[in-house]
């Protein structure tokens, strides 16, 4: 039986599978969503990736497991799953609660010295150090006002927002999503720096992360830097946005400096 804790298989599943990629590019999505919102993604990266698409509980193939409140157990189901994935090169790119998830993971396999991702991605999300200081409460606001909120930052359909029956079936995840992101500390003594390169996305007209949020990413990794583009908190909707060929040439880049004998993707 699945409890509220627990993280179930399937959360990782290859949308293109490519014998013997030169790359496989994780990616994870916001609070409240899924897999699909990275859909479009897959014509646009080299053919020779693997582009790996993940769900949180609660949504997607796993729409009937109950949603996971916290970080930690959410990092430790994917770390599961991906030990089965780390014998090529690799790259993780998260949006939102997605960078935090991407991060953490990041740091959970240099705890346990296990393959480190060639670069690493954040999106949409501010550095440790902004976040903490600019706590949020989400997940406790009355229903009305959380609706009015997700309808604010885009990236929900307006249709799920105003339909009472969609609203009810998609409000517990996103409590859930958003208790786990706001409910988020770092554990005492942990450096939260990554050792590997890192560059950070944004929009210009995101609501919830200025782009100085986002610059302060560069304490936490070998930064690559900041990427603004145009539009908010999702200012890579399709169709109009050239975040997968960022993307792709930030990879391309870590992969050329990566220091000689030794294998893309190991332990540092």
């Amino acid at each position: 039986m699945t409890t509220g804790t627990d993280v179930p298989r399937g959360t990782v599943f290859a949308a293109r599978p490519v014998p013997r990629p030169r790359v496989r590019l994780f990616l994870f999505h916001h609070a409240g969503g899924s897999h699909q919102m990275f859909r479009d993604w897959v014509g646009r990266l080299p053919s020779d990736w693997e582009v790996c698409l993940t769900d949180a509980p609660g949504r997607g193939l796993l729409s009937e497991t109950p949603p996971v409140r916290d970080v930690r157990s959410l990092v430790r189901g994917f770390l599961e799953e991906l030990l089965l994935w780390l014998d090529r090169p690799f790259a993780f790119f998260g949006h939102s609660m997605g960078a935090l998830v991407a991060h953490e993971l990041t740091l959970a396999l240099r705890d346990a010295r296990l393959p480190l991702p060639v670069w690493l991605g954040v999106s949409a999300r501010g550095c440790p150090r902004s976040v903490l200081a600019r706590p949020t409460s989400l997940h406790r606001l009355p229903s009305d006002r959380l609706r009015s909120e997700v309808g604010r930052m885009g990236g929900t359909p307006e249709q799920v927002v105003r339909d009472a029956e969609l609203w009810d079936l998609l409000e517990p995840v996103l409590r859930a999503d958003f208790e786990l992101v706001e409910t988020w500390r770092p554990a005492a003594g942990r450096a939260l720096r990554v050792p590997v390169p890192l560059s950070a996305f944004g929009g210009t007209r995101d609501p919830l992360v200025a782009p100085a949020e986002l610059a302060g990413w560069a304490s936490y990794g070998d930064f690559g830097g900041c990427h603004l583009f145009e539009g908010g908190h999702f200012y890579f909707a399709p169709p109009a946005n050239r975040v997968p060929e960022t993307v792709t040439r930030e990879i391309r880049t870590a992969l050329t400096g990566m220091p000689a004998g030794r294998g893309p993707g190991a332990a540092r």
